[in-house]
């Protein structure tokens, strides 16, 4: 019954490695790609793509390239050992290119399809940097063109820079390089520049967002607060870095801005979009220092200039007047030596007049005050006299008024046993003693009942 129960399989007599139609294992056909790929790709291959999720692993470095086709969704794994890495090394920097996300490149390599992970790679070997420069410039030269035709490409340009720009607003990242150069120029100076410091990253992946609000945060505050200039600056670095700066938002934050705004972005060739829509562009952070302590310096030294050239013209002046007065008196004393005589004359004469007109005020004034202190004098005595004799009516009077000699002339002053003065026989009842006093003493009596008046 177990038999019978069993299903039969018949596979017939064909051969399970049939030679016109192979079974491979996994191993032997991860070697089989290899060999199609390497006949079909002999000389390797070059593709074109947007590098993405870049990553370094020691001195390798990994990384997908993505089709920059729009509509298209298509990916490579790119492996990047260090022995290209270190070849290519010095095309990069020549070219001042340093591979990263969102960077658009083509490269050359050999397509391995890596068995252990079942995934198709491409070994990087070579790259072309014309390729990448263009795109970039592409970009640049898109983004110019909408700001030239609306007019924000130089609208910064168009403000006045002051004469002394003394308070900054510096877009940096502190405690960088780009940032100390710029302090310590200043620092240096002498002058008294007083920073705001909007302190943000410069470069990497989110820096063109970062570096906009910065420049927005700064123009608020030259609004409200009162700036002389905005300065943008970082140090060196690759020439696709400086893209950053290329972006649209940073060159419309910068035409909107109400101070000029100077740039110094560290790089002695190249421009960016943000240096074109400025007001100024230098090429280091240490030139933009100095462009700002020269513009002051410049200010003293016309200031300066202008003193000394007005103190130079008046000296010539007055040269040239004592040059004329000079050649008068040559020309006097060679005309004859009667006229010298009749010079000196009327200038001894003028100096006669001179001297009488000078003295003349000060004889006026001297008479002045002579007929001022005499009439002090005089009327000094007369109103002390008359205060004298108003402060002896006063007396008299206040002497007049005073009680006791109201009492010396016989009179008396009858007060009640509590101290009040009795002015009415109504005032005290019988038999109260009242207290009289006169210019003398004083006596006490008792008041009697018949002596009440009804």
């Amino acid at each position: 019954m177990t038999a019978a129960s069993q299903p039969a399989f018949d596979f017939g007599d064909e051969a399970l490695d049939d030679p016109a139609n192979p079974t491979f294992t996994v191993s032997e056909l991860a070697e089989a790609v290899n060999a199609s790929l390497r006949r079909t790709f002999s000389d390797g291959v070059w593709v074109r793509g947007e590098i993405q999720g870049w990553s370094e692993r020691g001195s390798h470095a990994y990384f997908t390239l993505a089709d920059d086709t729009p509509g298209r969704q298509a990916v490579v794994r790119v492996q990047f050992f260090a022995n290209a890495r270190m070849r290519l090394r010095p095309l990069l920097a020549k070219h001042r290119l340093r591979l990263g996300d969102g960077m658009k490149v083509r490269i050359f390599g050999h397509l391995d399809y890596y068995a252990p992970s079942g995934q198709l790679g491409l070994k990087m070997v070579d790259l072309d940097p014309r390729f990448t420069l263009g795109d970039l410039a592409q970009q640049r030269d898109q983004v110019l063109r909408r700001l030239a035709a609306d007019g924000a490409l130089d609208a910064n340009g168009r403000l006045r820079l002051s004469p002394v720009p003394l308070r900054i607003g510096v877009v940096s990242s502190a405690g960088t390089a780009a940032w100390h150069d710029f302090h310590d120029e200043l620092v240096r100076s002498g002058f008294g520049f007083h920073l705001v410091l909007a302190d943000t990253r410069v470069q990497g992946p989110d820096a063109g967002r970062l570096v906009t609000r910065a420049i927005q945060a700064l123009s608020h505050h030259a609004r409200r607060d009162g700036l002389d200039a905005i300065v943008v600056i970082r140090g060196g670095g690759a020439r696709n870095e400086l893209a950053t700066f290329d972006a649209e938002p940073i060159a419309r934050a910068i035409a909107a801005a109400p101070v000029p705004v100077l740039t110094g972005l560290g790089h002695e060739i190249d421009r960016s979009v943000a240096d074109e829509a400025a007001h100024t562009s230098l090429k280091t952070p240490t030139a933009c220092a100095g462009f700002l302590v020269a513009r002051v310096a410049d200010y003293l030294a016309a200031v300066e200039r202008c003193h000394d050239a007005i103190v130079a013209t008046a000296t010539a002046r007055l040269g040239a007047a004592e040059r004329g007065l000079a050649e008068r008196a040559h020309r006097i004393a060679r005309r004859t030596h009667a006229a010298v005589e009749r010079a000196d004359e009327r200038l001894g004469t003028r100096i006669q007049r001179l001297r009488a007109a000078v003295q003349r005020p000060v004889l006026d004034g001297e008479r002045r005050l002579r007929a001022i202190t005499e009439r002090l004098t005089t009327r000094v005595p007369q109103v002390l006299t008359a205060e004298e004799r108003h402060l002896a009516a006063l007396e008299a009077r206040v002497r007049a008024l005073d009680p006791v000699n109201v009492l010396a002339r016989g009179w008396s002053i009858t007060r009640r046993a509590d101290g009040r003065v009795v002015r009415s026989p109504d005032e005290v009842a019988p038999g109260e003693v009242v207290t009289t006093h006169l210019a003398t003493g004083v006596f006490r009596s008792r008041v009697e009942e018949g002596d009440i008046p009804s």
